[in-house]
């Protein structure tokens, strides 16, 4: 590892013919942080993390996790990390305990470590009753678990998190978080995931925002949140055009687009908001007032939503590289 970090890359592009997936991105992650990769589905998010993890040869740039060149190192890299794809990859047909014990011999752990191992991360992730039912018993938040588990098997340096929380309901996605918040500190490793999910975002000890295959910010989520401002107002009209051209003329207010209401930001938004109710010519149906989310970072960097799709990123080129065995060059 160098100068501190888990993860450095600079200039990192991936082209698929005339698409340009990841174009010519720059960071570094700290060792020991957990980082998150913030962005709709189809940025580039899942396409960065295929390059770090060696199952995708970029077009241009140069990136090293662990200290390891991703593309002269790549034995070295996949030996240090470890990978939780977004897509499922665990054997429905093997029991907990034979998909760790297969995960093992792919990574060499040693056999007088292997039982111990697995007891540790089973019990890491409350499936040590479960480890001898088959797989295609558990719900879905209990496979995340073991793929979480599985992942941490070979005591990585870093783990990748693609999207780790799709598809679960939000008891099942917060009972995960409550596993991956604790993992930096009992297995003392560096944790780098992919979410489109704001409020999962806010986990992470700084964020990239990717839109597009590009970062357009990078900073810990509150400095991120100081990029807005103000408050940030909400207000539903009877006529919203009218209110609009009202409020950019007299109050000389930006008007974020892309909302089901106006949606704009001021100072001191509760002393703002009396004056407003008084003043405005079109009736008011409904106003909130709310402190700067990520969601509005995103929307006053790109003028819209992240989109909500849970559409696959390149799928069957993920699921591809998921059946290459870990050490094949």
């Amino acid at each position: 590892m160098t100068n501190g970090y888990a993860v450095e890359v600079d200039g990192l592009m991936k082209k698929f013919g005339d698409l340009v997936a990841v174009d010519q991105v720059s960071f570094q992650v700290k060792k020991g942080e957990i980082f998150g990769f913030l962005g709709p589905n189809g940025a580039g998010k899942t396409t960065t993390i295929n390059m770090l993890c060696t199952l995708l040869k970029p077009t241009a740039g140069s990136a090293r996790v662990n200290g390891y060149d991703v593309l002269t190192q790549k034995n070295e890299v996949r030996e240090s990390i470890g990978m939780v794809f977004q897509d499922p990859s665990l054997d429905d047909r093997l029991t907990a305990r034979e998909n760790l014990e297969f995960h093992a011999v792919i990574y060499r752990v040693h056999s007088s470590e292997k039982e111990k191992r697995m007891r540790e991360v089973l019990e890491m992730v409350d499936l040590m009753d479960r480890a001898d039912d088959l797989v295609m018993t558990y719900s879905g938040g209990m496979k995340r678990r073991l793929e979480i588990a599985r992942g941490l098997l070979h005591y990585p340096h870093v783990l990748f998190l693609d999207e780790p929380t799709i598809g679960l309901d939000p008891q099942t996605r917060k009972y995960i978080w409550d596993y991956i918040q604790g993992l930096k500190e009992r297995e003392d490793i560096t944790i780098f995931l992919t979410t489109h999910y704001m409020e999962e975002a806010e986990h992470c000890d700084r964020i990239a925002i990717i839109d597009y295959g590009k970062i357009i910010a990078l900073d810990t989520s509150e400095g991120l949140k100081n990029m807005v401002g103000g408050d940030v107002i909400r207000l539903k009209t009877d006529d919203d055009a009218r209110a609009e051209e009202e409020l950019k003329e007299r109050y000389q207010v930006n008007i974020l687009e892309d909302r089901d209401c106006l949606c704009f930001e001021v100072d001191k938004g509760d002393e703002f908001i009396p004056r407003l109710i008084r003043e405005l010519k079109v009736h008011i149906q409904s106003i909130s007032l709310h402190r700067p989310t990520l969601d509005d970072v995103f929307l006053k960097l790109t003028g819209r939503e992240i989109r909500e799709e849970e559409a696959d990123e390149l799928a069957g080129m993920r699921a591809f590289a998921r059946m290459r065995p870990p050490f094949g060059r």
